[in-house]
């Protein structure tokens, strides 16, 4: 959204720019200018580092690094680019290096900055006041890694990898800065675009509920193993997924077709077999599949090579998709063949 100006009882509108047409760079300008004014893009914020980069075998390094009032680092990236490059991913490996830091090694960090700033302050002193602790507490220290990305746009592809990751409870914000330039002056439109700060309140209570019902799930979900024989041999302790693998293979190995399974699990017939003609290994089989479906669907078969099934000529990938009535069928299959015995029981623990 542009920004106006009122003048002469008119309304101008202000010409939109770039830091790079302005002369900014990105560290020696912008990344000087916000660590002594970082409440403009992370308020409640104190800079403890710049060009930080204090782990063995790697030249990366945090543009800023802060701890918030509640004692959460804090990982902040700049750019000044239009799209935000890949900014988001190496938030991300920031946020997992520093995320072991303790408070006496942030003191050590803390000191070396304001060394290098020339700040007459004592870091422990300074961050005990800044966090209200009356002593260092490493049990209420650095429970999150907070990030904030700040650039002048941001891609789709970005937003769309930050709001994922938000719905997995990681705290990013994506902070815009627009500049303008009126009568030869910078103007910098800061904006939060994400979360929208009307609704934030309101996306983490989504993000609360998305969750609970996650773990809700995974609780319930039936982890019950099965020893398997067909035709005297013996599979043990397999998942659902793999009993019915092992099943199907059984029978294809031992006679059965493809046609007389799907009989047997009627309730599946169109979602029980992938086929193509020829015979084509793992990797041309997933290349049919993405070409005449989408790589979602190359997910839902068994298709490694000692997976797949040639049979005439064609070459078949079993589902690995099973639920509530996978014992039904694999009754349902080992009715349909009695001859290959196939028995199956719950893994003894």
């Amino acid at each position: 959204m542009p920004i106006y100006r009122i003048n002469d009882n008119k309304i101008r509108k202000l010409d939109r720019t770039t830091f790079e047409q302005q002369g900014l760079r990105e560290r020696q300008d912008l990344q000087n200018i916000l660590k002594i004014q970082i409440d403009v893009i992370a308020p409640d914020t104190l800079v403890v580092a710049e060009e930080f980069g204090d782990w063995e075998g790697s030249r990366r390094r945090i543009d800023l690094l802060g701890i918030d009032k509640s004692a959460n680092l804090v990982v902040i990236e700049l750019k000044r680019t239009e799209d935000g490059g890949h900014m988001e991913l190496q938030a991300l490996r920031y946020a997992s290096m520093i995320s072991t830091l303790t408070f006496s090694k942030l003191v050590d960090i803390y000191t070396r900055y304001l060394a290098e700033n020339d700040i007459l302050m004592d870091a422990t002193e300074s961050l005990l006041e800044f966090l209200d602790w009356n002593e260092p507490n490493d049990d209420q220290f650095a429970q999150e890694v907070k990030i904030i990305l700040a650039s002048a746009e941001f891609s789709k592809e970005l937003t769309t990898s930050v709001m994922w990751l938000i719905d997995f409870g990681l705290d990013i914000h994506c902070v815009r800065m627009h500049p303008y330039s009126s009568n030869g002056e910078t103007l910098i439109d800061v904006q939060t675009v994400i979360p929208i700060p009307e609704v934030a309140d309101y996306q983490v209570r989504i993000r609360e509920k998305r969750q609970k019902e996650r773990e809700a799930r995974n609780s319930s979900r039936d982890l019950t193993k099965f020893d398997v024989s067909i035709a005297g041999r013996i599979h043990q302790a397999q998942n659902k997924r793999l009993m019915m693998l092992q099943i199907i293979s059984g029978v294809l190995k031992n006679g059965g077709t493809p046609e007389k399974i799907i009989e047997a699990i009627s309730w599946r017939k169109n979602r029980l077999f992938e086929v193509f003609d020829g015979t084509l290994n793992s990797e041309q089989f997933k290349e049919k599949i993405i070409k005449n479906y989408s790589p979602d669907k190359a997910r839902r078969f068994f298709i490694n090579d000692d997976e797949l099934f040639h049979i005439d000529g064609k070459t078949y990938a079993f589902s690995n998709q099973w639920g509530d009535r996978t014992i039904e069928a694999a009754e349902s299959v080992s009715e349909k063949f009695p001859d290959l015995k196939i028995e199956i029981k719950p893994t003894e623990q």
